[in-house]
């Protein structure tokens, strides 16, 4: 059980690691007033699932998830 412990532990904190990193790779969500006169719906906006940005985001909410999981399960002490 130590072995599998330890494994955990590490792949938590490889999870902890590349999750500060994709938080830190995000834009912020700067609309401004442009938001405001309905300029913030643009091609770009509507599309950014589709890009770069769109799967950093996927992956922050997959990692994010995997971490609660992660820290639940290290938690119980076994």
């Amino acid at each position: 059980m130590v072995i599998l412990r330890n494994i955990l532990t590490v792949i938590f904190i490889l999870i902890c690691i590349v999750l500060t990193v994709l938080v830190l790779l995000q834009q912020g969500k700067d609309e401004g007033l442009g938001s405001i006169g309905g300029m913030g719906n643009t091609y770009w906006s509507q599309n950014k699932g589709r890009s770069i940005e769109g799967a950093i985001v996927k992956a922050t909410k997959w990692l994010a998830a995997a971490f609660i999981v992660f820290a639940v399960v290290l938690n119980l002490g076994f």
